[in-house]
């Protein structure tokens, strides 16, 4: 990625540059491993409670998918410029938010597009995984370094995978609005049936590829082998370059494909079943449900108390597992000159995804809807903005995106819909959308605190200068 971030605006003008990162933001989407949980809890959904969800999900699922690739293309046109032209975050994000922010509150006011807000904010945290994330920043990195800006910046790539979170969002939104347009409700339920009907006739011995572990690895394969032809295809066709250190680069694709297939076959096995076993029995602490005897355990109060602090604990362990949030602390250590610590940052992001997953689980126990989290959270983060200097709105927002990786994204989506089903709700989605807000507030509160406390210590070291030089004036007299 890097490489050719480096050779693409020496061979190429603007526009092919701006084609190959649109379409690298596409290709890139479509390996994430994340993007095929959202599509198997498409199957949980209830086409009778949730018509346009169950669409977007099943029947116009490969469509979701593209508009979710398009806007994270679109997120790599706009961050390449911006490194190009060395424009601010901040200006992209209020254009980027607000209106994504007001369409969220239009559907909010539709009854059946409702439903659909939560699973929309949270196809922006399922973007950002690990791939999208290191391609696209390196993509940058290296037009940047080529131009000539931010190449000795310690901001370099920082900002682009905000915008590779918020467009996906505005592209869900609007295709559900098109759907909602033009396929009644009934037209959806009825098609569901008849696929239930079919599904029912049809012979339940699967094929060799549906089962595990062959499915993980055709899907693993499937995500890094078009991503690397199409990568090798612009490298030695377009730009007719030659790739070097040949043999270490083929050693670490296939290491790439193997560690994408193992990690499809631990996802199956153990994230995406802890998560959603232990979602399904936890409502079992405040609520009667068939899965847990005796239950509910508890008295409403405590049982939902301990539901709440599971998801806490949950959030917490899982952001720290994030292995790109140690190398964000490390890179703002730095840029800070130390002012703000590693461990500061790890521990407001942890906090801030922490506390929104809790608060995603209460949504799901108190059945209120996403946008009571979203619209204040937001709004919150937009006068945090404000208020920040430009290095910490780079790695506050990008924060969000750091943490809702390949450990959480699977863990929390597949908790949320087991405890949504253990319910009796219409979706379990909407808790990535909560911790993807939290640690960004988290963040920019932080560092309006380190900002006030670097200036009170540089008053404070002026001062004593001062000092001396007033008590020679004093001698002197």
């Amino acid at each position: 990625g890097e490489i050719i971030g480096n050779t693409l605006p020496r061979k190429l003008p603007l526009a092919g540059v701006l084609l190959i990162a649109f379409m690298l933001g596409v290709g890139v989407t479509f390996a994430e491993p994340a993007i095929g949980a959202l599509q198997v809890a498409g199957s949980i959904v209830d086409p009778e409670k949730a018509p346009y969800l169950f669409t977007l999900l099943n029947d116009r699922s490969g469509t979701t998918v593209l508009l979710v690739g398009l806007g994270v293309g679109l997120a790599a046109v706009l961050g390449t410029v911006r490194f190009l032209r060395g424009w601010s975050l901040k200006p992209l994000i209020f254009f980027s938010v607000a209106p994504t922010l007001a369409l969220s509150v239009v559907a909010f006011m539709d009854p059946e597009l409702s439903k659909i807000v939560g699973l929309a904010w949270d196809c922006g945290a399922v973007t950002t995984g690990p791939v999208t994330v290191p391609l696209v920043l390196a993509l940058g990195i290296g037009v940047a370094a080529a131009a000539g800006k931010g190449a000795d910046s310690s901001l370099s790539g920082f900002g682009i995978v905000t915008l590779a979170s918020v467009f996906p969002i505005l592209g869900v939104l609007l295709l559900s609005f098109y759907t909602a347009y033009t396929v009644p409700t009934d037209v959806i339920i009825a098609k569901a049936a008849e696929i239930k009907a079919s599904a029912a006739l049809v012979s339940s011995q699967p094929q060799w590829h549906e089962v595990t572990p062959w499915t993980e690895v055709i899907l693993g394969v499937r995500a890094i082998v078009p991503l690397v032809i199409f990568l090798a295809f612009v490298l030695l066709v377009v730009l007719r370059e030659r790739m070097k250190n040949a043999s270490i680069t083929y050693y670490g694709i296939f290491l790439a494909v193997a560690g994408m297939c193992i990690f499809n076959v631990g996802l199956t096995y153990g994230l995406a079943k802890l998560g959603d076993q232990s979602g399904g029995l936890i409502a079992g602490a405040f609520t009667a449900i068939t899965a847990v005897e005796a239950s509910p355990l508890y008295s409403v109060t405590v049982g939902v108390g301990i539901a709440a602090l599971f998801a806490w604990v949950l959030g917490l362990g899982a952001t720290l597992a994030e292995p790109a949030l140690n190398a964000l602390g490390m890179t703002v250590q730095n840029l800070t000159n130390g002012a703000f610590k590693k461990s500061m940052l790890m521990g407001a992001v942890s906090f801030g995804v922490a506390t929104g997953i809790m608060l995603g689980v209460l949504k799901l126990i108190f059945d209120f809807h996403i946008m009571y989290i979203l619209v204040p959270g937001y709004t919150l983060g937009l006068i945090l903005t404000l208020l920040s200097t430009e290095e910490f709105v780079n790695v506050g927002w990008d924060s969000a995106g750091v943490t809702t990786g390949p450990v959480t994204v699977p863990l929390v989506l597949a908790m949320g819909l087991g405890f949504g089903n253990a319910l009796g709700s219409t979706e379990g989605f909407g808790i990535l959308a909560a911790a993807s807000i939290c640690p960004i507030v988290a963040v920019l509160t932080l560092g309006i605190y380190v900002q006030f406390k670097v200036k009170r210590e540089e008053r404070k070291t002026a001062k004593e200068l001062a000092q001396p030089n007033n008590l020679k004036g004093e001698l002197g007299s």
